[in-house]
């Protein structure tokens, strides 16, 4: 699991637990240990601009490389067990980088921002990887969503359907009306009905076909 700028804070870990009381072990990646080990900021705007100079300060190969160990460490816990990534906001980003690295069955990346646009350190946009992508692959998005506007959802919702025509392995779900963060009791942008979808997505094995 793959968190927001906020860090691996409260609501984050209880993430973590529905998702393991729900029979998928859960571990929470802190992104940004490098620069901030034991960040836990809360949903405030002081505490977002906080939160976004250590996303700022982090790299696409960090991000991979941080991933690449979780997972190795998940497949050394569960050798049978498939292994998910799922990442909101920032995290979501960074779900859909990792998406590329060998070993992950799915991702879910809940309104990662920027995918079409940039790179975490610089490069090509994160858009581009695309094709290395084996994975089965869910981007979830909000239509009032400011930091992800309509361009960028046709521009990733596009390239998806050109790479999986018949969108059995690569979907694009937008959600009427939702807010960047939507899936997040914590935040104000919360939508119950569109969070009440995302757990759909994420708990019934059928949308993971």
């Amino acid at each position: 699991m793959l968190p927001e700028v906020f860090g691996v804070n409260a609501w984050v870990r209880s993430v973590a637990d529905r998702l393991a009381a729900h029979g998928h072990p859960a571990l929470a990646v802190p992104l940004f240990a490098r620069t901030a080990p034991n960040l836990e900021l809360a949903y405030e705007t002081s505490d977002l601009a906080q939160g976004r100079r250590h996303k700022d300060a982090t790299t696409s190969d960090q991000i991979l490389a941080d991933v690449a160990a979780a997972l190795a460490w998940l497949q050394d816990q569960h050798p049978q067990a498939e292994v998910h990534l799922v990442g909101f906001c920032f995290g979501g980003h960074a779900a859909f980088l990792a998406a590329s690295l060998p070993g992950v069955a799915a991702a879910f990346d809940f309104y990662g921002a920027g995918v079409s646009r940039m790179r975490p350190g610089g490069g090509e946009p994160s858009l581009a990887l695309l094709p290395q992508i084996q994975a089965r692959l869910t981007c979830v998005f909000g239509t009032a969503d400011p930091l992800i506007p309509a361009e960028d959802r046709e521009t990733i919702a596009s390239a998806l359907r050109k790479a999986d025509p018949a969108g059995e392995r690569l979907r694009c779900l937008s959600y009427d009306g939702a807010d960047h963060g939507f899936m997040c009791e914590a935040r104000s942008s919360f939508d119950p009905q569109a969070s009440a979808q995302g757990w759909r997505l994420l708990l019934d094995d059928d949308s993971l076909l």
